[in-house]
C-alpha cells in the first residue's frame, strides 16, 4: 500500500514538474510534425465523407419533394382510370414509369412502384406486376399488408403457389384485422387448395369462420370448408 502512495507521488511530482511538462508537450508536438501528413489526410477524409453524406441527405430530400410534385398529375389519372396517362405521362406531365426512373430512392418512387405493379396487374401482365410490386415497401401496415396480397395475386396466376401462399400468410398476418384480414385469409385458403394442401385451406376456413364471423367472407368459408372436409373424408 505504501509502495503504491509513494508510486503515485512521485508521479503527481513529475506532472507539477515544468522541466518535465515541457518534455512532454515537446514529445507531442513532434509526434504532429512527423506525422502532419497523415493525420491531416485523415481529416480531410473525414470532412469530405461527412460532407458527402450531408450533400446525400439534402440532395435525396430535394429529389423526393420534386418527384412528389411531378407524381401529383399520374395519381389524379390514375384515380380517374386514365391509366395510360398514370403510366406514361400526358406529355406534359410524368407518369410513373418517369417518376421511378428519373427519381430512384426517393419515397415517391418507392409510391410509384405501388402504383405501377397495381396497374400491370390489372392487364394480366404479372410478372412485370411483380418486378415493380417487389420493389415496394411501406411502414404504413394497411398498405403493406395490400402489397403482400397483390403480390400473392400475380404469383397464383403465374402458378407460383408456394410464393402466392407466403405472400397471402403476410398479408393476413400484418395488422390483423376485422376489415382486411379475411379478405387475405380467403385468398390464402385458395391458394392451398391450389397447391394440394387441403388441410391447411381447411385450417385457414376454420379461422376464418371462428374469428371473423361478422364478416363479408364467413359464409363463404364455411361453404368451403365443408366441401373441402368432404373431399378429404373420401
Amino acid at each position: 500500500m505504501a509502495t503504491k502512495q509513494s508510486k503515485k507521488a512521485a508521479e503527481n511530482e513529475l506532472l507539477e514538474n515544468p522541466e518535465v511538462i515541457a518534455e512532454r508537450i515537446g514529445r507531442g508536438e513532434a509526434f504532429l510534425k512527423k506525422n502532419s501528413k497523415v493525420l491531416g489526410g485523415v481529416l480531410i477524409a473525414a470532412i469530405v465523407l461527412i460532407g458527402g453524406i450531408l450533400f446525400f441527405q439534402i440532395n435525396n430530400q430535394n429529389q423526393n419533394e420534386k418527384a412528389q410534385a411531378e407524381m401529383f398529375q399520374a395519381v389524379y389519372f390514375f384515380e380517374q382510370d386514365s391509366i395510360e396517362f398514370a403510366l406514361n405521362g400526358d406529355g406534359i406531365n410524368k407518369g410513373f414509369l418517369s417518376i421511378v426512373e428519373d427519381y430512384p430512392r426517393t419515397d415517391a418512387a418507392n409510391l410509384a412502384n405501388f402504383y405501377i405493379g397495381s396497374i400491370y396487374l390489372s392487364e394480366r401482365k404479372f410478372q412485370e406486376a411483380l418486378t415493380y410490386l417487389e420493389d415496394f415497401s411501406s411502414d404504413d401496415y394497411l398498405v403493406q399488408s395490400k402489397a403482400y396480397s397483390l403480390i400473392g395475386d400475380a404469383n397464383l396466376e403465374l402458378g407460383n403457389t408456394d410464393a402466392a401462399i407466403s405472400n397471402y400468410t403476410k398479408a393476413a398476418r400484418t395488422n390483423e384485422n376485422k376489415f382486411m384480414t379475411p379478405k387475405y385469409l380467403a385468398k390464402l385458403a385458395v391458394a392451398q387448395e391450389e397447391a394440394g394442401k387441403i388441410a391447411d385451406a381447411i385450417a385457414t376456413y376454420t379461422e376464418i369462420e371462428e374469428k371473423y364471423f361478422e364478416s363479408y367472407e364467413y359464409s363463404a368459408a364455411r361453404k368451403h370448408k365443408a366441401r373441402l372436409e368432404g373431399l378429404a373424408a373420401k
